[in-house]
């Protein structure tokens, strides 16, 4: 005989849910507290407690040779922009760095396209990067004058190992990133050689692809304003590097300032006018990367 036990029955409850609070909107919300989520606002007050720390220090040492103040070295940058010399030096600098980037993404591309397609390319670009990627691209600037003289061709030479070497690194890694269902797919669809690399890889590896065009455009700049400072002027006309170099020489320590000044807003508008614009309307537009408030 088998004893059947019923289930105990548990008593109902009624539950009030009370409805949430609505969230205040952006309009809503304490003026104060919608300029602070302005990044742009934030890095100002930034840049400007770096001013201000600047101005301070320099009037605490007061000596103009060793750091000018920063109000000299505003003064000395709008007077190089108005007299146009310092526009000059920059207008030559960055059409030299804009032909070896260029050189050195389609360089770049060639090899990870290679490598992406055959083992043989994998290889080389493995012996490759190991080989030249941990030599400083100023260390090549004595071999560069040698080969190819004093002029543009030894600049170029430099930018592109300067962009090359990361630019490379960085898209293979991302291409060894995509998932194999990606690849899987993209076989299925017929694609292969180039045709596989251009439209399967290289969307799949665009956030890696990026950073590597971040470091190479930094090294690249690096590089050039070292090499300007080391023989500086190329068909006649000198650089940014050669500007500083040159008023160094002139114990003009104000224009020197200036000319690094011009090296870090050159840096910081390529950054958020060219870089931050193409991460928001690829990688961070199709959810490939998380958007930071």
């Amino acid at each position: 005989m088998s004893l059947v036990l019923d289930p105990p029955i548990r008593q109902e409850y009624e539950y009030s849910v009370t409805p949430p609070a609505p969230q205040p909107t952006a309009a809503a919300l304490p003026l104060v507290r919608r300029a602070w989520s302005q990044a742009w606002l934030r890095k100002t007050l930034i840049l400007l407690l770096l001013a201000g720390l600047w101005e301070a220090l320099a009037r605490w040492q007061a000596n103009d040779l060793l750091l000018p103040t920063f109000v000299q070295t505003a003064q000395a940058f709008i007077e190089g922009v108005a007299s146009g010399e310092l526009l000059a030096r920059i207008g030559a600098s960055l059409t030299m760095l804009l032909h070896g980037y260029l050189a050195g993404i389609i360089a770049a591309f060639v090899l990870t396209a290679l490598a992406a397609s055959t083992r043989l390319g994998r290889d080389l670009l493995e012996t490759l990067t190991a080989m030249f990627n941990p030599l400083p691209a100023i260390a090549l600037l004595p071999l560069a004058l040698l080969w190819f003289g004093l002029g543009k061709a030894s600049l170029l030479f430099v930018i592109v190992h300067a962009v090359l070497w990361p630019l490379a690194l960085g898209t293979y890694a991302g291409f060894q990133a995509v998932p194999e269902t990606l690849r899987m797919a993209g076989r299925n669809y017929g694609l292969s050689g180039l045709r596989f690399v251009w439209h399967l890889l290289i969307p799949a590896a665009l956030p890696a692809i990026l950073s590597g065009l971040k470091i190479g455009w930094a090294f690249a700049w690096r590089t050039l304003i070292a090499a300007e400072l080391v023989f500086g002027t190329t068909n006649g006309q000198g650089g940014l590097g050669w500007y500083i170099f040159q008023n160094r020489n002139e114990l003009y320590t104000d224009k020197v300032f200036a000319g690094l000044a011009a090296v870090i807003l050159i840096g910081l508008l390529v950054e958020n006018l060219v870089f931050r614009p193409l991460e928001n309307v690829t990688v961070k537009r199709w959810g490939m990367q998380r958007q930071v408030a």
